[in-house]
């Protein structure tokens, strides 16, 4: 059973999920669940099986400098992520130092695609030339990269809500997505709106 509770809201992207998790904002006083976090992110992916993902769970008490290591990799390119796919929904220009983060883990895991089998059929994974635990981030940088990439084609928008700082991909048929979900953001939005026109009314009433 999974130890953290937490879930984003679907990005549709896997870089896009990956900086909606909230020990990516680079604060890590204010997650100190961050390791789960990470690892079941991993999991849920499928990027570590379970017997890797237990494994990696008990990392910060059998190799606490790897730990740290990989988690500092992990937030960097969170941040770095964050950053530049704002700026693409902005309009503005993505700075190099963004990045840096991404491409850091593309040398680091330089390998190769690879079809592996799993349960119900074949999909397309990536295996890593090196053994360096950074490896493990190798797919989201791939997917962060390829995002920026895309420019417009993309299709990143951040959540109407002003008050919510999630991220997606516009996946949708008529492509007129506004909210990160419809269960949160999109259902409090209609609330506040209803709320709202019936007050109106009763105001005009008691000013007459």
């Amino acid at each position: 059973m999974s130890l953290v509770a937490w879930k984003p809201a679907k990005g549709n992207r896997l870089s896009v999920d990956f900086v909606n998790l909230p020990f990516t904002s680079g604060d890590p006083a204010a997650h100190p669940a961050s390791w789960l976090e990470l690892i079941e992110f991993l999991a849920e992916k499928k990027i570590v099986s379970g017997s890797r993902g237990d494994e990696l769970r008990r990392l910060p008490e059998t190799d606490p400098n790897a730990a740290e290591t990989l988690l500092s990799h992990a937030r960097r390119l969170g941040d770095g992520m964050r950053s530049a796919f704002r700026a693409k929904i902005r309009g503005t220009r993505v700075h190099g130092e963004w990045v840096e983060p991404i491409n850091i883990i593309l040398r680091v895991t330089e390998g190769h695609d690879e079809l592996e089998w799993h349960g119900p059929g074949w999909k397309l994974g990536f295996v890593a030339k090196h053994e360096r635990l950074e490896w493990l981030l190798a797919a989201i940088a791939r997917s962060g990269a390829e995002l920026i990439a895309e420019g417009e084609k993309s299709r990143l928008q951040q959540c109407s809500n002003p008050n919510c700082q999630l991220l997606f991909c516009d996946d949708s048929r008529t492509r007129r997505r506004r909210w990160c979900s419809m269960a949160m953001c999109g259902n409090r939005s209609k609330v506040a709106a209803f709320a709202r026109r019936r007050v109106g009314p009763k105001a005009r009433v008691h000013h007459a």
